[in-house]
């Protein structure tokens, strides 16, 4: 019999190590080696693979008629799917601890369970009791829901095998599934591999459509090796802070949809209710006299969205400024800053610098680029900006404003909104068809940040106050 031996690997990227370190040498984290058994091999060269069957090779033309969906009954969320879940198909769920995963899945699993299909619910980290009573709150306790609390994946797998008619199954989560042959506690990374390949496979040759929740570590990504993420085929997060009632559910990964489409979600006392408009809920408590703020036409994924970018410019008492960013990338703001004091001729080197989009969304696209540049100039001049304004751009080093993507999108859900004006690149001719913008929006095309920054300095030299000329002479 072979001698057991043992090993480390970090449990944030899977690299082994033969001996325990403070370090990871793979991902550079500190303290996530966990000691796990394994059976040596014993010595000789490794055997071939032989025996296989020949594949049969297709050509690449063809026909193939769309992936059956199934609907939820909650749009939001069947708009981050792509349509609704894909039979066969697996899906990881992820986000902070009491942002609501559990609570829309069980919501989500009693529609479905309602219309008519078999609907497994699997939770590893409560009681069934627990899971009652979370159902007598959300209202969804009558729904012909499968319930059970089960943690060994042997148990699951047989327990699956069983039910022929399962449409929809969600384990709820993986972190807490075990495999009682690998010598390892449940949550390690040879655990969370080896189980969610298992179910996977499962859901596949019977046909139904898996959920796995996963958790998340303290830098926001999902715990367990990186793999875990590979072997779905879908990856959403969610999103929001728990004192906000937003909750933002986006789409990483996505092989039957589009990615990075977003669903917003409103959290009540009767679980996640959707959100049909959310430019409205992003803009609702929003004041247009007010300095420093300055409304985004962004896109997230197919859907248009109209969010507050706020920005905030105050005197520094110390000899390093502060530079503080919500909802978007520091880097872009520095950046941002510098080609405003460079391009612009602006001085805002000596001044602490805080930027916040409102309502908990994060943004990514560089098209925030001239709506952050125009918040940040308007709490520099103390000018607000016209609050019938939309703003949309990307700004390179040299400080020209670049075309970005979906133009008309924005512009209609801007007129949707009832605002007037949009702010947005200089269109360059390029041989396409004319840009259909909606007649009740007026265009500000500019080709250069200084060009937008020309009316908010004009304004505040108008608005200076004159020098006193008797008093000079005298």
């Amino acid at each position: 019999m072979a001698k057991p031996s043992t090993r480390y690997v970090c449990q944030s990227c899977g690299t082994v190590h033969p001996k325990w370190q403070g370090k990871c040498e793979g991902c550079g984290a500190w303290n996530t080696l966990a000691e796990e058994a394994v059976e040596s091999r014993a010595p000789g060269p490794a055997k071939a693979a032989t025996g296989g069957r020949r594949v049969s090779f297709v050509a690449l033309k063809g026909e193939a008629a769309p992936p059956p969906r199934i609907i939820t009954g909650m749009p939001e969320l069947d708009r981050v799917l792509g349509g609704g879940f894909v039979p066969g198909s697996a899906v990881l769920v992820g986000g902070d601890p009491g942002i609501g995963k559990s609570t829309i899945l069980l919501q989500a699993a009693a529609k479905v369970a309602g219309s008519g299909r078999r609907t497994l619910y699997v939770s590893g980290e409560e009681s069934v009791d627990q899971v009652r009573l979370r159902a007598l709150r959300l209202g969804v306790a009558g729904s012909p829901l499968g319930l059970a609390a089960a943690t060994s994946l042997r148990d699951i797998l047989a327990s699956l095998e069983e039910e022929r008619e399962a449409g929809l199954v969600i384990i709820d989560s993986i972190q807490t599934v075990w495999l009682d042959n690998l010598d390892s506690a449940p949550g390690t990374v040879s655990q969370v591999r080896a189980c969610a390949a298992e179910l996977a496979r499962l859901a596949k040759s019977r046909g139904f459509a898996l959920v796995l929740v996963g958790h998340v570590t303290k830098e926001g990504t999902l715990a367990g090796p990186r793999v875990l993420e590979h072997m779905v085929d879908a990856t959403l997060y969610f999103e929001g802070d728990r004192g906000h009632q937003f909750r933002i559910l986006r789409a990483t990964k996505n092989r039957f949809g589009a990615t990075d489409e977003i669903g917003v979600f409103e959290m009540t006392e009767a679980g996640l209710a959707e959100v049909p408009n959310p430019s409205a809920l992003f803009l609702a408590e929003r004041r247009g006299n007010v300095s420093g703020s300055a409304v985004f036409a962004g896109m997230e994924g197919t859907r248009p969205v109209l969010v507050e970018v706020q920005a905030l410019l105050s005197p520094s008492a110390g000899g390093s400024p502060r530079r503080q960013v919500v909802g978007w990338d520091s880097g872009r703001l520095a950046m941002l800053l510098a080609v405003l004091e460079t391009r612009c001729r602006m001085t805002l080197g000596m001044n602490d610098v805080y930027l916040n989009i409102a309502g908990g969304l994060r943004i990514a696209e560089p098209a925030a680029d001239l709506a952050v540049a125009a918040a940040l100039v308007s709490a520099a001049t103390d000018r607000p900006c016209p609050p019938d304004m939309v703003f949309f751009g990307e700004v390179g080093l040299s400080g020209e404003v670049r075309q970005v993507a979906q133009t008309e999108l924005r512009l209609r859900e801007a007129a949707k909104l009832g605002f007037s004006a949009a702010t947005l690149p200089r269109r360059v001719a390029r041989g396409g068809r004319a840009l259909s913008a909606p007649e009740a929006l007026q265009l500000s095309e500019t080709g250069h940040l200084a060009d937008l920054v020309a009316p908010f300095a004009a304004a505040e030299r108008q608005r200076a106050p004159k020098p006193n000329v008797k008093a000079d002479a005298a």
